[in-house]
């Protein structure tokens, strides 16, 4: 069974208070403003704790140290040393009300649970402890361009916008220039700390907290965008590309968006010449679009031709107001002849504004192994030598042919050569094909022979006209290939989601889904999947995909992160990302009900933004389908629970008027014959004796019928065949039931050829005893009962009937329910509603069939009792 998660969790409790004491540059003046508003919270009654130990080597900070303890650091142990981090589970266990953090955006040690500090202060937050943060104006990342731009250093510890964007409130501290540069002088870092820049930077903090009280003081709209944002209807978009200085492109537009309040999307187009990226060049587009959505933006990848058709419908489409997009970095030649994009964005926008964005190279040199360059290396040749011998083994068969064919079939030889090169090899395979051809038809083919020379001038301009096909012809090829597998890949992925779509409205049991999903993420991702359910208060592992996948012990503690703060977590992410494998939580609503996760077969290989949008769309669905499995159990629980609830109060309905009625009458009878024994004459006290009889044993059949009905259903009956006589067992039960009978007639007609059925005698007795004590209760006094044997094929029915008004028919297909009771009419008794359902169980117990229905000769009703006849029986009958 699925459980929800427990309110204990930390997703479900009130999340604390973020504070962030934002300074110009590093030093103890921020901390120090932290420390005071800190001691003002402790003499106020509150519990403080300082989370760091940055503070403690200052002699300038001991006066407000002395009063706030120091949760002891954490140490991690990597490479043969110990480092210290802030330990967060004990700052947890402590539970105190406010915890003071100094540096949001310092890198944790390896080793640690999340990489960096700003993600621990997170963690703090949902478990309900206010933080007082510390950060620089350097270390905010929509602002790190600007920041590099003023002094000239590019600062990569920073903090996503995202996460200054949760603080309740942003205290500025601020400092004067000359005050910095005093306190900083003699300590180097001359260039960064020169007036100029500090006033610079001073002015983007106060720009930056003024943007936030801006931001916090405007009511949020249902849909989480601030109302100035819907009023002025602005909506800016940055375009992402594989341009080392994207990145500067999205920070730009983040910085752009919080000046007018507007809300931001990064878009890429995946067109054709998306397959002819590189590896590092898609890693980038991947690393903008991630970096946009950490700074709280959008990102949205869709697939098209024309880059700037797809940009500008998109725009139209969403009521883009401002599109950024980074200024080209291709030559004039290139430009000249494939076109610019920016130039026909601007040209083309109309009412839309367009900012060029100049942008900043931050690529980083990286190290790459010898054995990967020569992979590198090996695998670029590859292509240009299957060309070269290609053409080659062409030329070869074109020489051995030349006099059985004239120059046109030489041609259209080596227009196929290059057709089939761009489809295999691609567009520069192609195009080298189409230069090696136009050489060896001059040297192999055109006169004359074995000469670059050409004779005639008109063969020059059919050479020419060669080369100009061809190069055309490899382009339109190689551009309807590419068309051809993009949409091969969609209408794979297209066809694997309607697939997993109908898999699941079939399925009914929860471990077929969960091993339907873990094999459709993992081949569709060509990648390994568990998952994991929380049940019973605890993280079962429930499906993997292979069978041999599996998942170690240090990578069940970011599967409970996830659980608990229903945020993806391991490789790829911003906690436990040193796991091999990524997790994402299910969720239905605002619960969490188990945790998805994914291993790349591929070593170092992280989930691109595409990959990620397929899991969450093959997630939700799955997370649809647990919770139509959940209710389904649910609402079995409760259907049972509900017919258990109408048992109960038909028991109870029983014991308070059926059982106690008798009562009544034996209590009346004998109380009175006690009371006044002496002036009633014999006749009036057997007919007082005789009542407390009738309902003595009346009351007896209702205990019994309560016995019965217990041993049916705990499966404890035992039913003890012998060879019996139908005559004999209904001669019995008419004998048992002839007080009940009363006024009654009784008609038996039995066929005297009946074989004997190995049947247990006193519970088929009791079957017909209740099925005429049931024709005597709704049938008048007087009337006819018949009870009829006769044979039915290979086999023996045996039919009971009555004269009275019949079972209506919406109480045909209930009539055998336990405490399903027909309204009865005045001064006739009442039951149970047990008999009948003690009958179809006795019955059926020997292998039977009982049936009711309506007399169709007259009023009355009628009960049908077959039992099937053995091959021996018939044998012994006839």
């Amino acid at each position: 069974m699925i459980q929800k998660m427990s309110p204990a969790s930390p997703t479900s409790m009130a999340p604390g208070r973020l504070e962030v004491f934002l300074g110009v540059v590093p030093g103890i003046g921020t901390t120090a403003e932290m420390l005071r508003a800190a001691l003002v919270r402790q003499r106020d009654g509150a519990q403080v704790v300082l989370g760091t130990d940055e503070a403690l080597g200052h002699q300038e900070l001991q006066q407000f140290i002395g009063e706030i303890p120091a949760v002891p650091n954490r140490q991690i142990e990597h490479d043969g040393r110990f480092l210290e981090e802030m330990d967060v589970d004990e700052i947890v266990l402590r539970k105190p009300k406010l915890v003071l953090i100094e540096d949001m955006a310092h890198i944790n040690a390896p080793g640690s649970r999340h990489p960096r500090r700003y993600i621990d202060i997170k963690e703090l937050l949902a478990a309900g402890i206010d933080v007082y943060a510390t950060i620089n104006v350097e270390n905010i990342e929509s602002l790190s361009d600007p920041v590099a731009q003023i002094t000239g250093v590019r600062v990569y510890e920073t903090v996503p916008d995202s996460i200054v964007d949760l603080a309740d409130q942003i205290s500025f501290v601020d400092t004067t220039a000359e005050d910095i540069f005093q306190q900083w002088s003699g300590k180097g870092h001359t260039q960064y700390f020169r007036p100029g820049n500090l006033t610079a930077l001073r002015t983007l903090a106060i720009r930056r907290t003024t943007q936030h009280v801006r931001g916090r003081t405007i009511a949020p709209s249902s849909s989480g965008i601030a109302a100035d944002s819907l009023l002025s209807g602005e909506h800016i978009l940055v375009c992402v590309s594989e341009r080392p200085g994207c990145a500067s492109d999205v920070r730009y537009a983040r910085r752009l968006a919080d000046r007018q309040h507007s809300k931001w999307t990064a878009l890429y187009v995946e067109s054709l010449r998306h397959f002819r990226l590189r590896e590092d060049e898609k890693a980038r587009i991947a690393e903008c679009l991630r970096l946009a959505e950490r700074l709280g933006g959008d990102s949205i990848t869709i697939p098209g031709g024309e880059i700037v058709d797809e940009i500008l419908t998109y725009g139209r489409e969403h009521n883009v107001t401002q599109i950024v997009i980074g200024k080209s970095r291709r030559s004039r030649w290139f430009e000249m002849l494939h076109g610019s994009v920016v130039d026909d964005l601007v040209r083309r926008a109309g009412g839309i504004s367009v900012h060029v964005i100049a942008g900043e190279d931050e690529s980083k040199p990286t190290v790459t192994s010898k054995s990967a360059i020569r992979r590198t290396k090996f695998k670029d040749v590859i292509p240009p030598t299957l060309t070269i011998s290609i053409v080659a083994i062409v030329t070869l068969f074109g020489v051995s042919i030349r006099e059985y064919v004239d120059m046109g079939g030489v041609t259209l030889l080596y227009i196929t050569t290059v057709l089939i090169t761009a489809v295999v090899l691609g567009l520069t395979s192609s195009l080298l094909a189409s230069v090696i051809s136009v050489v060896c038809i001059d040297f192999f083919f055109q006169p004359p022979i074995y000469e670059f020379r050409i004779a005639d001038s008109r063969d020059v301009v059919a050479l020419i006209f060669f080369a100009i096909t061809a190069f055309v012809a490899s382009g339109i090829t190689y551009e309807l290939r590419a068309q051809a597998l993009l949409a091969r890949n969609r209408a794979k992925i297209t066809a694997g989601f309607y697939a997993f779509s109908r898999k699941l409205a079939g399925l009914a049991r929860l471990e077929e889904l969960l091993d339907a999903t873990a094999r459709q993420i993992g081949s569709m991702l060509r990648s390994r999947v568990v998952i994991f359910l929380h049940e019973d208060g605890k993280t079962t592992l429930r499906a993997v995909y292979p069978a041999d996948s599996r998942v170690s012990e240090d990578d069940l503690q970011p599967v409970g992160w996830s659980f608990r703060n229903g945020v993806p977590s391991g490789r790829g992410t911003e906690s436990f990302a040193n796991s091999e494998w990524s997790f994402i939580p299910l969720r239905i609503g605002i619960n969490t009900v188990g945790v998805l996760g994914v291993k790349q077969e591929v070593r170092d290989a992280f989930l691109t933004p595409d990959d990620r949008r397929l899991i969450d769309a093959l997630a939700d669905q799955a997370s649809v389908a647990i919770q139509r499995i959940a209710l389904a159990d649910e609402i079995d629980r409760t259907r049972i629970l509900r017919e258990t609830e109408h048992l109960r109060d038909a028991l109870l309905s029983s014991i308070s008027h059926d059982l106690r009625t008798p009562l009544a009458s034996i209590l009346g009878s004998l109380t009175s014959l006690r009371s006044y024994q002496e002036i009633y004459d014999r006749d009036t006290k057997d007919g007082l004796l005789n009542t407390a009889l009738e309902e003595a044993e009346r009351l007896n059949r209702f205990v019994n019928n309560l016995l019965d009905i217990t041993r049916l259903e705990s499966g404890a009956l035992e039913v003890k065949r012998d060879p019996i006589d139908i005559e004999d067992v209904v001669g019995s039960a008419l004998k048992r039931a002839r007080i009940i009978l009363g006024d009654h007639k009784v008609n038996v007609d039995i066929t005297s050829d009946l074989p004997m059925l190995r049947l247990d005698f006193v519970l088929f007795e009791q079957v017909l005893f209740n099925l005429l004590d049931n024709a005597t209760k709704y049938s008048p006094p007087g009337s006819m009962i018949s009870v009829t044997g006769m044979w039915d094929n290979d086999s023996v029915r045996l039919q009971i009937a009555d004269e009275g008004p019949g079972i209506p028919d919406e109480h045909l297909e209930h009539i055998f329910d336990k405490f399903h009771r027909v309204k009865a009419r005045d001064r006739q008794r009442a039951g149970t509603g047990l008999g009948l359902a003690i009958c179809r169980g006795f019955v059926e117990a020997q292998g039977g069939t009982i049936s009711a229905s309506n007399r169709t000769d007259r009023s009355g009703a009628q009960f049908t009792i077959t039992f099937p006849l053995s091959e021996r029986s018939l044998a012994t009958a006839a």
